[in-house]
Parts: structure tokens; sequence; C-alpha cells
């Protein structure tokens, strides 16, 4: 062998070693990650950790905005929105990731100040250091959605002058569309009449979830509400489940959790369309999932 092919040889294996370990840890993570355990906050990081951690989505001095549901005024046994401990989890994960600012905030249905305290939200975002802001009509504005029917909608400038969102919805049944996920979180990121959305509420949570295009997807199916959804009432209404499904794929994260009321993913609809925008895969059997029990 001649020197300089020699050192040639040299150069890319030594670029290999130093290159190779992080390219295959990136192909490898899983698209879908699944925690089990007896703590909200535990499992929450858990599953962050097994998607490669909060680093890998939010980076130094970064700008997140954290989209709970709190909608209703409800405590978190009744589970009607998220629980307080996966946000103060995910709080804690973008601050230590690096974040300069983190903001939670919903578009409530409920008189917002009850469901801020009540739901417990409010208190466990603050004691993490975030930013709660309350949606302000002052500061919605129209945007070009540029959906396939939703074309314009007004929505809250604060989801539009952030960094990264994170999507935290909670796991529900819904009336409308038969559960309520990440793709129907979206409904609290906007003002105006929502209820003309009931219309085609399938096709208009697919126009938002194109639009929003979370950075991380955090399902709280800690607690579910598997009757009398959106907002129940009654904790005979909810269900055990001690798990949080995390993911980079919005429509496998919210097939996943169709799973906890009996669904199969192909039965509702707004999973279908996603899928056909190409905003990702409800046939989980094509997902890379890692499930975890802490």
């Amino acid at each position: 062998m001649e020197r300089r092919d020699f050192i040639k040889t040299l150069l890319l294996s030594g670029l290999a070693v130093k290159f190779t370990p992080e390219i295959f840890s990136q192909t490898t993570l899983p698209e879908l990650s699944v925690a089990e355990g007896d703590s909200p906050a535990v499992i929450t990081k858990e599953a962050l950790k097994a998607l490669g951690g909060m680093k890998r989505f939010v980076g130094r001095g970064d700008k997140v905005l954290i989209k709970p549901n709190i909608g209703w005024d409800r405590t978190p046994e009744m589970a009607a929105c998220t629980n307080p401990e996966v946000v103060k989890a995910l709080v804690e994960m973008a601050f230590e990731a690096g974040a300069k600012e983190v903001i939670v905030m919903d578009h409530t249905i409920n008189q917002p100040k009850r469901c801020y305290i009540r739901s417990g939200i409010q208190n466990a975002a603050k004691e993490a250091g975030a930013k709660v802001l309350f949606a302000e009509e002052q500061r919605l504005k129209k945007v070009a959605l540029k959906g396939e029917w939703l074309k314009e909608w007004e929505v809250f400038q604060d989801f539009l002058e952030v960094d990264k969102i994170i999507n935290a919805p909670v796991a529900k049944v819904h009336s409308l569309s038969k559960v309520t996920l990440g793709m129907k979180n979206w409904l609290g990121a906007i003002g105006g009449s929502r209820n003309q959305l009931h219309q085609k509420i399938d096709q208009a949570m697919v126009d938002l979830a194109a639009f929003f295009k979370p950075t991380l997807t955090v399902l709280d199916g800690y607690r579910i509400l598997f009757r009398n959804g959106p907002q129940g009432g009654r904790t005979s209404d909810t269900k055990l489940m001690k798990t949080v499904v995390a993911g980079t794929d919005p429509v496998a994260v919210d097939a996943y959790g169709a799973t906890f009321f009996d669904y199969k993913p192909q039965e509702l609809l707004f999973l279908k369309l996603a899928q056909d925008r190409g905003l990702g895969k409800f046939e989980l059997e094509k997902v890379k999932i890692e499930k975890r029990k802490v």
C-alpha cells in the first residue's frame, strides 16, 4: 500500500470510529416510547429517555411552549386535563436541556383561572420555572393554515413566536371524534368560533396538526377518561393506565392512545386522513416502539 493510501485509510478509519456510534444511535432511536409506572413524573422522564432525551428536541437558548389540555374545571383525579406532574416533568427537562424560557398555556373551555388552578397545572408549571400564560384574545392573529378544509383561522401568537412546541394532551373519549388525543389538542391553540369546527372535526384536527407540527408529542395516559368525555366529572369515569406515550410521530402517538379505549387505529377517520397527508403512520406494526416499566 502506498503511503498516501495508507494515510487515507487511517483518516477514514478515524472518522468511522469518531462518528459511527452517533450515527447508529440516531438511526436506532425509536419513533415511539411507552413507559409504565406508578409515578407520572418518572414515567414521563423515562419515555423521553427512551427517545434519546430532551436534548434531542430542545437546544440551548430555545424558547419552548408546552401545550397541555387545561380545558376543564376539573381536578387531576377526574382525568379531564393533563396530569400536572407530567407537565412539571416536561418543564424541568426542557430547562435541563438548555431552554431559556418555557411557556405553558391553553385556550380553556371553562373559566380560565379556575381551570388553571383546579387542574393543578398552574402551580406545577410555575414550581418548575415555567411562565404560565392565559390565552388572550388580543394575541389572536388570523393565519393562513393552508389546510384542505381550514384555509385560515385565528391562532394565538404565542404559538407562532417560539422555537419549539411540545404537545402534551391527555387521553380521553370524545362524543364527536371518538377520542381526543394529540391532534384534537390543537383546538386549544386557536380562537374564534371553535364549535364551527365540529362540522368536520376530523378534517379540522388534521389541518391544525399539519400547521403546528410539534417537535414532540407526549400523551398523558396515566389516568384516562373512558366515559363522559371530554370533561367527565366523576372519578368513576376514569381508569388508571399508569402510562405515558411519547414520540416524534404524532399520528403514531394518537394511534397508540386509541388502543387504550379498545379502538383499532383504522377505525378513526382522523388517523387515516393524517397518514394520507404524510403526517405520520397509524399502522403501529410499522412503527419502531420501545416499551419500558419503571
